[in-house]
């Protein structure tokens, strides 16, 4: 591949999605995967389960982050 070639979006990025991977959810956090997998056991990251698959909902991220906004203002 020629290196000034642009490389496809990631998978994770396509605005159809509606359940993210825990991997996926984790990238968009920024954070790791095990680290991902801790959130969800909390509670702290909402997470459904899709047959034997673990899901992020799309927007699960977002509220996560803005849970952690809102109660940094309050503290």
């Amino acid at each position: 591949m020629d290196e000034h070639a642009t490389l496809p979006a990631p998978a994770d990025d396509d605005a159809t999605l509606v359940l993210l991977k825990v991997e996926e959810a984790a990238r968009r956090l920024r954070i790791g995967r095990t680290t991902c997998f801790a959130l969800i056991r909390t509670g702290e990251l909402e997470s459904v389960m899709v047959g034997g698959l673990r899901r992020v909902p799309v927007d699960a991220p977002a509220a996560y982050v803005t849970r952690l906004r809102t109660a940094r203002r309050a503290a």
